[in-house]
């Protein structure tokens, strides 16, 4: 069906207070987050009845509007509207939150518009993989070397698509910000390195230069971003705007360029991979524990919206070692909201939530948004909610038993199962196993906790 996004924006807007209750928006995969200067001015009973709006949330410092996969159509048209209106809205959170909610609220800014790149070459990854193991693709082949770059692309060049996406998270020129990123990956600067690898040595200008390997790397881009903001905005206002379009560019790009190689570049890929390192070494001390954990408290994150804290951990793990052991427990939560579902279908006579009840199967088995489901029925009923829980926990506990991974960040569905091929044969299979308890976990423990006379609250 096509919605008249115009409508939905004006009508959103108007329900949270209009143009001058707004202090910062941005959006994810699947919401509008806003950032309110009253939250007394919203109507939040009024937002839920716009056209398009399956549900709201007021979690990690945001109100977020549960709109779909297609909110990136309405976020078009929403801001359009509030700049068109004269809004001043800041590009970070407003300052009366805290650290922790503005850390949120960047992250899911920097990532969500690069998840559909993401998703697309996880898929074209995993097909590969699964196409060498079958024979039907010769590794070192021409065709293998086309589809690898199409593939990993995304991952080796992602600190270039991070500081564009993180300069216009942070108010900062997104050209620049990608420029500054590039300045890491270009050839001859990598070549300094030599066969020493990361910690070799150089100078400029006598300044001792730790060299580090950038491609594929994921804080030293968002630190160096998020420092040149503050640079950017500080030219911005004073220098004169003859003077904008040789003078800001250049003196960003003599105090950014050495600045990230000296000092912001080394500090941030080695605070990324002690990250990973402490994540990567409790998953190694207890997979099991790990397993249930995620798999069993992932719909709660997302609940909150703050699930965007784990990803980036994610795609650091798969851009620099290949695979991740995190994203399997994220499948085992969306197969357990399906298999819950299915046994409300199953055990429901109401017709009305039957139907929502399918309509959340095939949206989570074809797209991996588990959102409308998540707040339009488990979240209303605490049984279900735990039904789900309970599932997830289950299977992902099973997923943690066998160590199974994915090779490549993308969502729990169906379609991305070729995620699940490596070049462990029985990865795949394993999965199916996890997956497949979830999922049975789900359908009976749903059809336990639904009454038949249930309705859709």
């Amino acid at each position: 069906m096509k919605r008249d996004w115009d409508a939905i924006a004006s009508g959103i807007l108007e329900a949270v207070g209009g143009v001058d209750n707004i202090a910062g928006m941005t959006h994810c995969a699947t919401r509008l987050r806003l950032n309110l200067r009253d939250d007394a001015k919203c109507d939040n009973e009024a937002v839920k009845k716009v056209d398009g709006v399956i549900n709201t949330a007021n979690a990690a410092g945001q109100y977020q509007v549960l709109i779909g996969t297609e909110v990136p159509k309405l976020y078009e048209k929403f801001e359009a509207l509030v700049k068109g209106k004269g809004g001043e809205i800041e590009s970070t959170s407003s300052s009366d939150q805290g650290v922790v909610n503005k850390v949120f609220g960047a992250i899911s800014g920097i990532f969500a518009p690069l998840l559909p790149a993401m998703a697309g070459s996880g898929i074209l990854r995993g097909l590969l993989i699964l196409a060498v193991n079958l024979g039907l693709i010769a590794e070192g082949s021409s065709e293998y070397t086309i589809i690898y770059s199409l593939a990993s692309s995304v991952f080796y060049f992602l600190p270039v698509l991070l500081g564009f996406s993180a300069g216009r998270r942070f108010g900062a020129s997104p050209f620049l910000s990608a420029l500054i990123c590039a300045s890491l990956l270009y050839p001859d600067f990598r070549a300094l390195m030599g066969d020493t690898g990361n910690g070799a040595m150089t100078s400029l200008f006598g300044i001792p230069v730790v060299l580090m390997d950038y491609n594929s790397t994921v804080v030293p881009a968002i630190l160096s971003i998020w420092a040149y903001s503050f640079l950017y905005k500080f030219l911005d206002d004073h220098v004169p705007e003859t003077l904008k379009l040789v003078v800001l560019p250049a003196i960003s790009l003599i105090v950014m360029v050495p600045l990230t190689m000296i000092v912001i570049g080394p500090l941030g890929v080695y605070a990324g991979e002690g990250i990973a390192f402490v994540v990567n070494w409790l998953i190694d001390k207890s997979s099991v524990l790990a397993g249930i954990l995620v798999g069993g408290g992932w719909s709660v994150l997302v609940s909150m919206g703050i699930h965007w804290a784990v990803n980036p951990i994610m795609i650091n793990n798969i851009a620099q070692n290949g695979f991740d052991y995190i994203c399997p427990f994220t499948f085992a939560c969306n197969f357990a909201v399906i298999g819950v579902a299915l046994g409300v279908f199953l055990k429901a006579r109401n017709q009305q939530l039957k139907s929502f009840a399918m309509t959340g199967v095939v949206t989570v088995c074809l797209s991996a948004i588990i959102e409308p489901t998540l707040f339009g029925m488990l979240v209303k009923n605490k049984k279900l909610f735990a039904a789900q829980i309970i599932a997830g926990a289950i299977g992902g506990a099973v997923l943690g038993i066998f160590q199974v991974v994915t090779t490549a960040f993308v969502f729990g569905s169906v379609t991305t199962f070729p995620a699940f091929a490596s070049d462990n044969p029985m990865n795949f299979a394993f999965a199916m196993v996890g997956l497949g308890v979830s999922a049975v976990v789900g359908v009976i423990l749903g059809y336990l906790f639904t009454d038949k006379d249930d309705q859709l609250a």
